[in-house]
C-alpha cells in the first residue's frame, strides 16, 4: 500500500500519539483551525474532565458517562478514547497546567471567549453527573474560571444553572429579580445572537462544544419561561410563545 493510500489517523489516534510520544514529537502534525490548536485544546479538555471527575476523591460511572456524552465517540474508537481518558486521569501534572494550556490554545477573539465559557459549562456537567457538588469541585472550577479570565459573576451564572441548591432563573438569564417583560426579551435576543446552535456551527466550534451549546440554550429557555410565567398574571395579553428570531 502506498503512503498516499494509508488511512488518516483518527482524532483519538492523534491524541494518544500526543500523550504517548510527547507533544514535541507530534505537534508538527497538527495545524490550528479557526484560531484553535485542536490537539492541545482536546488534550487539555479531556485532562481537565478526568481530573475534575476525581477531585472529590472518587470517579463515578455517571461522571464517565457525562464525559462520553460531551465527547461523542464514534464506533470503533471506544478503546482509544478510554485510553486517552485514563492516561489523562493518571498523569501527575496539576489541572492548573492543563487549564493554562487550554487558555493558550484559544485566541482572544469573541470565539475564543465563547469556547472558554463552553468548556467550563461542560466541566460543570461532569461535576454534577453524580447529582452532588463537592466543595473541592467548586474550588477546582473557580480556579479554572480564573485562569480563563471568566468573571465571578459569569461563574455564578453557570453555577446557578447546574447546581441544584444554587438554581436561580434570574441569574441564569442574567436579569435582576424585578426585570420586566421588555428587559427579559432583550436579554433573550442578546443571548440567542451569541449562543444559538446555528451561530455556534457557523463559527466552527468543535462538535463537543455544539452539544454543550444545545444544553446551554435549553437551560436558558427553561429559566426564561419560568420567569415569564411569573409575570403573566400582570400581563394578561402576554403571548404563550416568544419569537426568538
Amino acid at each position: 500500500m502506498s503512503a498516499a493510500a494509508l488511512p488518516s489517523p483518527s482524532l483519538w489516534d492523534r491524541l494518544l500519539a500526543y500523550l504517548e510520544a510527547g507533544s514535541r514529537a507530534v505537534r508538527a502534525l497538527f495545524e490550528p483551525q479557526d484560531g484553535v490548536d485542536g490537539v492541545a485544546f482536546s488534550i487539555a479538555f479531556i485532562a481537565l474532565a478526568a481530573k475534575l471527575a476525581k477531585a472529590d476523591g472518587r470517579v463515578t460511572r455517571d461522571e464517565v458517562r457525562a464525559f462520553r456524552r460531551i465527547f461523542e465517540i464514534p464506533p470503533g474508537e471506544e478503546e482509544n478514547a478510554a485510553r486517552v481518558y485514563d492516561l489523562c486521569r493518571q498523569e501527575t501534572t496539576g489541572y492548573e497546567t492543563y487549564a493554562r494550556q487550554m487558555d493558550r490554545a484559544l485566541d482572544r477573539s469573541e470565539n475564543g471567549a465563547m469556547l472558554r465559557g463552553h468548556v467550563l459549562d461542560g466541566l460543570f456537567q461532569i461535576a454534577m453527573a453524580d447529582d452532588a457538588f463537592h466543595p473541592l469541585e467548586d474550588d477546582f472550577l473557580r480556579v479554572v474560571a480564573d485562569i480563563f479570565g471568566i468573571a465571578p459573576a459569569a461563574y455564578d451564572r453557570l453555577r446557578a444553572r447546574h447546581v441544584t441548591g444554587a438554581h436561580d432563573p434570574f441569574a441564569i438569564v442574567g436579569v435582576p429579580p424585578d426585570a420586566d417583560a421588555g428587559t427579559l426579551k432583550a436579554a433573550r435576543r442578546a443571548f440567542m445572537r451569541e449562543n444559538h446552535p446555528d451561530i455556534l456551527v457557523a463559527r466552527g466550534l468543535p462538535p463537543e462544544m455544539i452539544e454543550i451549546g444545545h444544553r446551554h440554550v435549553a437551560d436558558f429557555n427553561h429559566a426564561y419561561d419560568t420567569i415569564m410565567r411569573g409575570l403573566r398574571p400582570a400581563l394578561p395579553d402576554q403571548p404563550q410563545q416568544e419569537d426568538t428570531r
